[in-house]
Order: C-alpha cells, then sequence, then structure tokens
C-alpha cells in the first residue's frame, strides 16, 4: 500500500499506510461485533496493509466500559504476531457519565488519561497522542502545555489535536512546537467545512486525519444517494462508493491520511484497497465540485 508519513526532523518522520483504521466502531456501537469479530476486522486491516490504527480511551459503550476500544486494539496486534511497523493513535481528554460524552481538558486529567492509556495499550510511550476535543471550562493554551508536559516527560513520542481550528492549530504549534504531527477534524464529501484547516495543515506539514470521511456510522449506508457525484465515478470505476470517497480525500493533498471505520472484515478491505485507486483530473474535478 502506499505510504505516507507522519512526523518531522524533529520527532522523526514514521512512514504508515496511507489508508488507515479507525477501530471506533468496534466498541461504540449497539450491535458491534464479539471480541472474535473485532479482532477478525483489525487482522484484516494489517492483512491489507494498514499500519496506522486510530482509537481513544473514551470509545465505549458508556462510561462503565471506559477504554474499551484501546484494550480490544491491543490485544488484537498483541495476538496477530509483529506489529511494530504499526502506529497506534489514541486521545483524552474526552469523558463519559454513562452514555453521555463530557470533556476535560486539564493538565492534571491529561496525564492521568495517558497514564491509563499506556497500560491498556501495554506500551512505554504512545506513538501519537491526540487532544480529544476544545474542553471550554479549559483555556486552549492550558490544554496544549499538558500534552506538551507528556512528550518532555517521555510519554508519548508524537502529539496531535483534534477538532481544532485554525487559530488553535497555530496556539498548539507555538506551545508544542515539532512534537505537533497532526489534526483529526471532521471532512468527508457532505461535510467541507474544515476545508480551511485542511489547507492550513498542508502549508505547515501537518498530517490530517478526516474523521468520519464517510460522514459518519449512521450515514454512510447512504453514500450512493447522499453524494451522488461520488456514485457516478464507483460505477465508472466499478468500485464501491466508499474507494472513490477515500481516493478523494488522499488526492486533497498529501499530508491526508484517512481513517474509516469498520466492523467487518471486508469493509476495511475495501477500504484499503484506495489507496491504489487512480481518479482522472475530470473525475476528480466533479468530485471536488460536490
Amino acid at each position: 500500500m502506499e505510504q505516507r508519513s507522519i512526523g518531522n526532523d524533529t520527532v522523526g518522520r514514521v512512514g504508515v499506510s496511507a489508508i488507515g483504521l479507525g477501530a471506533m466502531p468496534l466498541s461504540t456501537k449497539e450491535d458491534r461485533p464479539s471480541p472474535e469479530e473485532a479482532e477478525a476486522v483489525v487482522h484484516a486491516a494489517l492483512d491489507a496493509g494498514v499500519t496506522l490504527v486510530d482509537t481513544a480511551d473514551a470509545y465505549a459503550r458508556d462510561g462503565s466500559e471506559f477504554g474499551h476500544n484501546e484494550s480490544l486494539v491491543a490485544s488484537a496486534l498483541r495476538s496477530y504476531g509483529r506489529t511494530d511497523n504499526v502506529l497506534v493513535a489514541t486521545k483524552g481528554g474526552h469523558t463519559r457519565r454513562g452514555r453521555d460524552w463530557e470533556l476535560d481538558g486539564s493538565p492534571s486529567y491529561l496525564r492521568s488519561a495517558c497514564e491509563a492509556s499506556l497500560r491498556r495499550l501495554h506500551v512505554d510511550a504512545i506513538g501519537l497522542y491526540q487532544f480529544h476535543r476544545p474542553d471550554p471550562a479549559t483555556p486552549w493554551e492550558e490544554s496544549m502545555g499538558g500534552l506538551r508536559q507528556l512528550y518532555d516527560t517521555g510519554l508519548v513520542r508524537m502529539l496531535g489535536i483534534s477538532n481544532a481550528n485554525i487559530a488553535q492549530i497555530d496556539v498548539a504549534r507555538s506551545i508544542l512546537g515539532d512534537a505537533l504531527v497532526s489534526v483529526q477534524n471532521q471532512f468527508s464529501p457532505g461535510w467541507r467545512f474544515s476545508a480551511d484547516e485542511l489547507a492550513h495543515c498542508r502549508s505547515h506539514g501537518l498530517a490530517w486525519l478526516p474523521w468520519s470521511p464517510f460522514g459518519g456510522v449512521s450515514a454512510a449506508g447512504s453514500l450512493d444517494a447522499a453524494a451522488p457525484a461520488f456514485a457516478e465515478v464507483a460505477g465508472e470505476l466499478g468500485v464501491s462508493v466508499y474507494q472513490v470517497t477515500l481516493a478523494w480525500h488522499l488526492a486533497q493533498a498529501d499530508v491526508v491520511l484517512p481513517i474509516p471505520g469498520a466492523s467487518r472484515p471486508a469493509s476495511i478491505v475495501d477500504s484499503a484497497a484506495a489507496a491504489d485507486l487512480v481518479l482522472s483530473p475530470d473525475q476528480l474535478a466533479r468530485l471536488d465540485a460536490g
């Protein structure tokens, strides 16, 4: 599979697959896979050449099983065999109260969350640790300072932020320096409101990880209807609309690393094939137009 990089000369550059695996559906869906089925999804991704897996401590059905997704990913990687080429990206800063999603971006919470993630992932340092979402109760600069402490103390190798605007990206750059290597924001054919942030990341060499690249779990099944231009191109090429969508993401910039979710092996195998899909200039123009 095509390789793209995360990092820079200061923290090091890590080559990863152009298509990653978003592990969230393996834990948060009401009809989520069994542990054995979830393991098969992760293994199918690895077999297909995926070397970037995105998780988070808050990916669970509710607060009683906080950390479910990280533990699942760690278990699946251990049972696969050699996975030292796999970059696991996790996130902290979201909390769960029952089924509700809440926030805590305080430095003290981020430290405790990171330490818990280290234990669940069975690693000495997290490859890529991302601040999940801005916390209105904590100044952004304080949250970024907390992230910087995690890097300075060696608990994480690289840092990322998620759900951030351009101003927040620039503050993060000023505080985190070269330790900041990625931004994970929502972006899809039907949600292009973060296009300016994507361009900003491209200009500064920050990896862009679009979450919900198909529009989200509830919308993915109707992507054909929601994105007719993408369905049309898929018909021309004889591939799924999902492959076309991911190929379009990749064509936006060489810093883009889509992380499609999957709850079946066939889904991630299909998504991984998008790395080799070539779209013509005419097709890209039609897709860019909507």
